[in-house]
């Protein structure tokens, strides 16, 4: 059991992708992360002897601390923390206690320099689907650009931002997949309840609901909400409750059903 000021990888992993879901702050050595230059979904890297530079933006809010095997630089930057107000805790056994354990980590390869993402405008279902992801995964402060379309690749090279969901970028269908698949590819995100999110997501974007029974509903509403916010940025708000909400029945709910009254006659 993970002591008071600690967090085991399962608790951790119950959070991640949630809006509850503290700071995580990656404060191995660069030669430590050198060994496994990979990140908790959700973390960024930060020197472990300037974290009290971070105290003024996390007080009272909850922050974890990863350092290479959970002992004396993630429980004395947490210590240092706490010291300012915030309520920080150190990850039992770090990260290699969360590699061990088959949690995914994305390859810090993988991840943009910047943390500002550019879409095509009006967005449906894959360019609120993308930020979600990305949010809840792989940079909570990542921003996003939704422009005409015919300038897309045009503002992503002049404002230094990442282009997805649009033809020949990275971030783009491949195949019978869509975006919200290259991004889990490309982060390797792949897990039960993503994957099976991928599913439905894939069926409505693609027009598919033979792939899942909910992508039909999910279109639905998708088409509801662009219909009901003028704004992009706000629709995207409004959007990300619906795909916290889509996330939870993919962990936990996906399979209770619903009848009421019971023992109704067919």
């Amino acid at each position: 059991m993970p002591g008071f000021t600690s967090v085991s990888a399962t608790q951790l992993a119950r959070l991640i992708g949630t809006p509850d879901c503290p700071a995580l702050i990656d404060i191995q050595t660069e030669e430590d992360f050198a060994a496994d230059p990979r990140l908790i979904p959700g973390a960024f890297r930060h020197p472990f002897d300037r974290v009290e530079a971070l105290a003024a933006d996390l007080k009272g809010r909850r922050a974890v601390v990863v350092c290479q095997k959970g002992r004396k630089l993630s429980e004395g930057a947490a210590a240092l923390l706490r010291c300012h107000g915030v309520q920080a805790e150190n990850l039992e056994g770090g990260a290699l206690g969360w590699a061990a354990e088959g949690l995914p980590m994305i390859p810090a390869a993988a991840l943009p320099a910047a943390c500002l993402w550019v879409t095509r405008h009006r967005p449906k279902i894959d360019r609120i689907a993308c930020p979600w992801l990305i949010r809840r995964f792989i940079d909570r402060g990542a921003r996003f650009l939704f422009v005409a379309p015919t300038e897309v690749l045009a503002v992503a090279e002049k404002f230094a931002a990442t282009p997805f969901d649009i033809e020949g970028t990275t971030f783009s269908h491949r195949g019978e997949n869509c975006s919200f698949d290259a991004l889990l590819d490309d982060f390797r995100l792949h897990t039960e309840p993503l994957d099976r999110l991928a599913l439905v997501v894939r069926g409505a974007d693609t027009d598919r609901h033979d792939l899942a029974p909910q992508a039909a509903g999910l279109l639905a509403l998708s088409v509801g909400l662009s219909r009901q916010y003028k704004d992009d940025l706000q629709q995207l708000e409004a959007g990300m409750a619906m795909y916290d909400a889509l996330y939870r029945w993919a962990r936990d709910g996906f399979d209770e059903g619903h009848d009421w009254p019971t023992g109704r006659k067919a």
